[in-house]
């Protein structure tokens, strides 16, 4: 009988080296070069009516940042009591109004099914699809319920028209017909697109001025869309995207509009895909709502409260590599729930976010819009007429203010 002699580990290991080789070879370019990447979203928030959609279509429109050759979709039932069903979905670039590029329609999947029902509190990404779509274009997203469904996760101010139809399922329409249009988003929570390897995300997290409150509609005058623009203008940074999620009314320690930015930080800035960094501007609302009246909530707080809670957004998003760059606040002075308590407390927090050096990076937009001759308000032309938020030439000056540098 002939003898078998064991092979020397070291050979063992050469030929599993030489096995493996070719596996790693065919997956490396999707694994080590490409990635997804949050290119739009829209922070879910609980609706307060109970009117909803039965047997109709919504076409949505999301303003993208970074584009891409593939891309997947998120729908929400975050605050959902019931279960939610989609009985159709697709995707494709808008043309105009509800119209969409002919050819670009894509239908959308879940686990290789047209339709999904998403258990309540719970999220569902679809499946990917392959559609070129440019940078700062509009997608066209929409949304077949069979059922009654009440809109119980929406986003209030989407600042882009959503249409809606009569019974039907008209998502695959090229031309869908609307009765009517409101300017929420519904369901619609995220789009990403499958990016190079140094590709991020830049979240903004905030409130209405985040938002882009009384900024023009159809436009992309947020400050968060402008700086997209610009970070697409510069060679150095088109690799980078925008996700948007601000809230009108938000706030950092209790909840008034939108769960509470600390309760809402992991859903909406540490989970999102290829999120890089994150741009905080939040408190003004913590320090005018008690002035509004019980309706708007009477939770006093101090300066050092606040800090506590930007302290904490640190911390917490630093836990998970990502770099936090702190916004001062905007000017309020004149607005309806302006207080001189108040003001003491905005310049506290901006004096301690400029010089605290807890904060990755620090961006001025108080500097950026306000009155030179009186601080406490915005300049003339930075203002939209409340004194609380800016117009769109506020939200550019806020936008222009940010030093791409900062995203190394």
């Amino acid at each position: 009988m002939r003898k078998i002699v064991p092979l020397a580990p070291r050979i063992l290991l050469s030929l599993l080296v030489l096995a493996v080789a070719p596996m790693l070879a065919s997956a490396a370019p999707q694994q080590m070069n490409e990635h997804w990447v949050a290119t739009w979203m829209a922070s879910p928030m609980e609706g307060t009516w109970s009117e909803g959609f039965q047997n109709q279509t919504v076409r949505m429109i999301a303003h993208v940042s970074l584009g891409g050759n593939r891309l997947r979709v998120e729908f929400s039932n975050a605050f959902g009591k019931h279960s939610l069903t989609i009985g159709a979905a697709h995707v494709g670039i808008q043309e105009k109004d509800a119209a969409i590029v002919p050819g670009s329609d894509r239908a959308l999947k879940f686990n290789g099914s047209a339709s999904v029902t998403i258990p309540p509190g719970a999220l569902e990404i679809s499946d990917p699809v392959d559609l070129t779509i440019a940078p700062l274009s509009n997608l066209a997203v929409s949304v077949y319920v069979p059922e009654q469904m009440e809109p119980a996760t929406y986003h209030a101010s989407g600042l882009h028209t959503t249409y809606i139809s009569g019974p039907g399922n008209f998502a695959a329409d090229e031309n869908m017909q609307s009765q009517w249009t409101t300017g929420s988003y519904y369901w619609l929570s995220g789009v990403d697109v499958e990016a190079s390897a140094e590709s991020a995300a830049i979240v903004a997290l905030g409130d209405s001025i985040t938002d882009g409150a009384h900024s023009s509609m159809n436009a992309n005058m947020q400050w968060p869309s402008q700086l997209a623009d610009r970070l697409q203008k510069n060679p150095a940074t088109t690799h980078l995207a925008v996700a948007n999620a601000g809230i009108g009314g938000n706030r950092i320690l209790h909840d008034i509009s939108g769960p509470n930015a600390l309760a809402r930080l992991d859903r909406d800035v540490i989970a999102r895909a290829g999120a890089k960094y994150v741009i905080v501007l939040e408190s003004i609302n913590d320090l005018g709502w008690p002035h509004e009246g019980p309706a708007h909530g009477t939770q006093e707080v101090t300066a050092d409260q606040l800090i506590g809670g930007l302290k904490q957004i640190i911390e917490r998003a630093h836990a998970h590599g990502i770099k936090v760059f702190g916004a001062t606040l905007t000017p309020y002075g004149g607005a309806n729930y302006f207080s001189e308590e108040g003001e003491q407390k905005r310049e506290a927090i901006n004096q301690w976010i400029r010089t605290g050096g807890a904060f990755d990076g620090v961006i001025d937009f108080d500097a950026a819009v306000r009155d030179p001759n009186n601080p406490k308000q915005f300049a003339p032309a930075n203002d939209s007429g409340d004194h609380l938020h800016p117009n769109d030439t506020g939200y550019k000056a806020m936008a222009n203010s940010i030093d791409l540098s900062l995203f190394r």
